[in-house]
């Protein structure tokens, strides 16, 4: 079945009154889109920003008639919208989604294949990892980063902190690449279940990973981190940065990424006082940090 969508761009100011106005003229769906390439970033709790230009887009059945439909919306909604039709012709929308994710190498001994397909490398360490409602899936280059250099350590029975776990990829990598135990921590229960069920997909007993959310008793892992590793944004690097610091034992690494290069210095400032970091890699305008506790 083909579907017909009804492209409209909008300012932050009229996206809910579009939006209401398409469900009303009879759309099944409306989506948001960023039209201008404008990152959002660090929203504070309770925002929901929006982009300065939105596309908004209602999508209606085949048959509806396109003018009709125009005429029913507000002409007000519409003066400075650009309506545009567009036919969008059916397709098998699971193999569609399925084909982007393909399998990835992180460093020399890394993969993180999708489920059905065949890991490229048998005898390499092949992390098997679909993508679903938890962040992390190996395609952003912050995450990109942290597997590079999780690949190029030496792992083998260490104790490693995921601070901000997401779907678990960075937990499992470290397991995969040798780690004895991982604590993974997340404030989203969806996160947390999905480190689960991934690490059940990839063979990993449960008493090597252990998931929770934030404030929960930490009591067995306080100074008992070899690595700490942390990929989320830079406002929270910087408000958590006590709490990631009292993982780590004496000599252990901290990883952190999520942060843009123009955040790198600040950041590095924020922690130079108890440790001292430094840029480990980029990717497409991001960083990751990595630093030494001092053993004193």
């Amino acid at each position: 079945m083909a579907w017909l969508q009804l492209r409209l761009d909008a300012h932050p100011a009229r996206v809910r009154q579009l939006e209401e106005a398409l469900l009303a003229s009879g759309a099944v769906a409306v989506t948001l889109e960023d039209s201008a390439d404008e990152p959002v970033l660090e929203p504070g709790p309770g925002e929901t920003p929006l982009w300065q230009r939105t596309r908004v887009t209602g999508l209606y059945p085949a048959d509806i008639d396109s003018g009709a439909l125009l005429q029913r919306l507000p002409a007000d909604l519409l003066a400075d919208a650009r309506p545009r039709v567009e036919i969008l012709e059916d397709k098998d929308w699971e193999r569609e989604w399925m084909r982007h994710y393909q399998p990835m190498r992180f460093g020399e001994r890394l993969w993180v294949c999708p489920s059905w397909r065949e890991p490229p490398e048998a005898d390499a360490i092949n992390l098997l990892l679909d993508p679903g409602l938890a962040f992390g899936t190996g395609t952003h280059p912050t995450t990109a980063l942290c597997l590079s250099e999780l690949d190029g350590m030496a792992l083998d029975g260490r104790a490693v902190v995921d601070f901000g776990c997401g779907s678990g990829i960075l937990a499992l990598a470290a397991l995969k690449l040798g780690a004895d135990r991982v604590l993974g921590v997340d404030n989203d229960p969806q996160a947390l279940a999905a480190s689960r069920d991934n690490a059940a997909r990839n063979g990993i007993a449960e008493r090597r990973l252990e998931v929770a959310a934030p404030g929960e008793a930490f009591d067995n892992w306080s100074g008992a981190a070899d690595l700490v590793v942390a990929n989320i944004l830079a406002g929270p690097l910087v408000s958590l940065s006590t709490t990631l610091l009292q993982f780590l034992r004496p000599g252990g690494t901290l990883l952190l990424s999520g942060l843009l290069e123009g955040q790198a210095a600040s950041l590095c400032a924020h922690y130079e006082d108890r440790i001292a970091l430094s840029t480990a890699g980029e990717k497409d305008g991001w960083v990751c940090l990595r630093g030494d506790l001092s053993r004193r």
